[in-house]
C-alpha cells in the first residue's frame, strides 16, 4: 500500500547504515530491473516494432506543420524546465528546503535519489537503444548528444515535481494544496508536449520518459522501511 503520509506517521530517525541498506534493496535493485525492461522495450521499437516508428513520425510531422513563432517560443521556455542543469539545481534547492522544513534528511534525499536513478536508467537505455530522433526539423540548437529513447527531458522534471506533489499533500490549506498539486502534475505533461513539438522525441519516447520518472519516484518514496506502513 502506498501511503502519502508514511514519513509523518512514522517519523523515527533511521540509522544511516540501515537507510543505505534499504536504499539498495528497496530502490536500486528493483530499479535496475525496471531499467532492463525499459531498455528491452526500446530494442523492440528498434527491431520487431520498427514499423511503429514510421507511424510515430507522422505525429511529429503533423505537429511540425502546425508550428507558429509564438508557439515555438512558448514551448522553448517550457522545454527548458527539463534541461539537466535546471533540474539538478532545482532538485538541490528543493532537497535543502525539504530538509529545513521537515528536519528529516531521509525525506530530503527522496527527490535526489529518484533523479539519480532516472538519469542512470535513461543514459544506459539511451546508449544501448540509440533510437534516431524524429524525421522533422528539430528546434533544439544545439541538439543534446543523446538519442531519442527515452526522454530524459521528461523523466528528470517528473522525478522532482511528482515528489513535490506528494509532499504538497501536507499543506493544510485546501486551496493552496490543490493549486500546488495541479501545477506539479501539469509540468511533466507540458514538457512532454514541448519535446514532441520541438521535434526532439517521438510520442513513445516521452511516454516512457514519464513512466521512468514515475517509477523512480515510487521506488524512492518507498526506499525506507516504516513501521506504520503495513505493506512493508
Amino acid at each position: 500500500m502506498t501511503r502519502l503520509d508514511r514519513y509523518q506517521a512514522d517519523a523515527t530517525n533511521p540509522g544511516v547504515k540501515s537507510a543505505l541498506g534499504d536504499m539498495v534493496k528497496r530502490a536500486w535493485l528493483p530499479g535496475l530491473a525496471w531499467g532492463v525492461l525499459m531498455t528491452l522495450g526500446g530494442l523492440l521499437l528498434m527491431g520487431p516494432l520498427r514499423s511503429f516508428t514510421d507511424n510515430e513520425d507522422s505525429v511529429n510531422k503533423s505537429i511540425e506543420a502546425m508550428r507558429t513563432s509564438a508557439q515555438s517560443e512558448l514551448w522553448h521556455w517550457v522545454s527548458l524546465i527539463g534541461n539537466t542543469e535546471n533540474v539538478i539545481g532545482a532538485t538541490v534547492i528543493a532537497a535543502l528546503l525539504i530538509w529545513w522544513r521537515t528536519r528529516q534528511w531521509w525525506v530530503a534525499v527522496i527527490a535526489p535519489l529518484a533523479l539519480s536513478m532516472q538519469a542512470l536508467f535513461m543514459v544506459v537505455a539511451n546508449a544501448i537503444v540509440a533510437r534516431p530522433r524524429p524525421d522533422v526539423e528539430r528546434l533544439d540548437d544545439p541538439a543534446p548528444p543523446t538519442s531519442s529513447y527515452p526522454s530524459g527531458h521528461v523523466g528528470a522534471p517528473t522525478t522532482l515535481y511528482i515528489t513535490l506533489l506528494i509532499l504538497a499533500q501536507r499543506i493544510t490549506q485546501p486551496a493552496l494544496r490543490w493549486a500546488v498539486t495541479v501545477v506539479c502534475a501539469a509540468i511533466p505533461v507540458a514538457v512532454m508536449y514541448a519535446r514532441v513539438y520541438r521535434g526532439m522525441h517521438h510520442v513513445t519516447d516521452v511516454v516512457v520518459g514519464l513512466l521512468n520518472g514515475l517509477i523512480c519516484v515510487w521506488l524512492a518514496w518507498h526506499f525506507l522501511r516504516r513501521r506504520s506502513d503495513s505493506a512493508d
